[in-house]
């Protein structure tokens, strides 16, 4: 029976290899990519689906629409922008070193996992800019305007009037107004129903981190940090240059040399170094590269060598809220049996 799940073993490792080759030059692909549809999504009036992730760029002074609907559109890399229901937002600038966005309606949320000292992010709304300054997590309503900053640090200025947000303090931007400062109550809007979609769509992407970084890894080669189009998850992942680091959310991101710290479902359970994943491979070599999953990557910044704790071949970390501690077992909503089932149930873990 040993003898039989190691040669499943080594054909699944020859698979990931060749599905990993096939997708090899798919690093950082333009800003404003479509990375996920829910629901009702448009962009410049033409219907959204599923099939258009990968596919649909969103360029300069074109928008983004959502009715009953989310959509996730990938900025820099490392830098995830949702958006709520009934929203719009227009790409102001794609560029890497200057990146802007315009809400105009609704709400969106940004989760940026990794933040380069050239890079230029900012978010326009009423009148007002915010820039981000630190990796974390910031939500935009719109009509009336305000900027939280649900972790990291921004600054938003309007006129002459510039104030510096940062961890549980948000902006009120009331028309013909200077933007107001105040606190807000961070564990109340934990409920908000963009903030729990946003956390669940982070475990996705940390999922499909490690899925890409094994295949990677598998491929015996690397060709650098950015996008990447994982054929499993049909979307984009993220893989950082060096190290490993923590989203705002408090789920992981492996480069490819450290994924083998990542926990995962395996034959014998969790554990260190790979295991008996249950991929889908037979999909990979058939499905086609986007059109957009092509370019060339740049650095990584803000990630550590080395995974903040580990016992033994486990590392401790705890996903929720907006805290970066402890797994306390694994990631309880994923990770679950492998990830071949696609976008699967998963949960909300609340503030852990």
């Amino acid at each position: 029976m040993k003898g039989i799940w190691k040669q499943i073993w080594q054909v699944s490792i020859v698979l990931l290899a060749a599905a990993a080759l096939s997708f090899a030059d798919t690093a950082n692909t333009p800003p404003g990519t479509l990375n996920y549809v829910e629901g009702q999504v448009s962009v410049q009036g033409q219907v959204q689906t599923p099939k258009s992730v990968g596919s649909t760029l969103v360029g300069p002074d074109q928008k983004l629409q959502t009715r009953d609907g989310n959509a996730e559109m990938l900025l820099t890399p490392g830098v995830y922008l949702r958006v709520g229901h009934h929203s719009s937002v227009t790409m102001l600038a794609p560029d890497l070193a200057n990146t802007q966005v315009e809400l105009t309606k609704g709400s969106a949320m940004l989760e940026v996992d990794e933040l380069f000292e050239q890079n230029n992010l900012s978010f326009v709304m009423d009148n007002s800019r915010t820039r981000i300054k630190k990796q974390g997590l910031y939500d935009f309503t719109a009509n009336p305007g305000s900027v939280k900053v649900l972790q990291g640090e921004a600054e938003v200025s309007e006129g002459d009037r510039q104030i510096n947000l940062k961890k549980g303090h948000e902006a009120l931007l009331a028309q013909g107004q200077p933007p107001m400062k105040q606190k807000f109550n961070k564990h109340q809007f934990e409920n908000d129903a963009l903030y729990r979609w946003s956390m669940l769509r982070s475990e996705y992407a940390s999922e499909a981190n490690v899925n890409e970084g094994n295949a990677l890894l598998g491929a015996g080669g690397w060709w650098g940090p950015g996008w990447y189009w994982d054929p499993f998850w049909m979307d984009f992942a993220f893989m950082p240059g060096w190290g490993m680091g923590w989203g705002p959310f408090g789920y992981p991101f492996f480069s490819p040399w450290m994924v083998g710290w990542a926990p995962y479902y395996g034959v014998t359970g969790y554990g260190h170094r790979y295991g008996l994943y249950n991929y889908p491979v037979n999909r990979a070599a058939t499905r086609p590269l986007p059109p957009l999953a092509h370019g060339v990557a740049r650095g990584s910044a803000g990630f550590q060598p080395f995974p903040r704790s580990m016992t033994g071949n486990r590392m401790g970390m705890r996903a929720g809220g907006f805290h970066a501690g402890g797994f306390g077992g694994g990631f309880r909503g994923g990770f679950r049996g492998g990830f071949g089932t696609g976008f699967h149930g998963g949960s909300f873990h609340g503030r852990g």
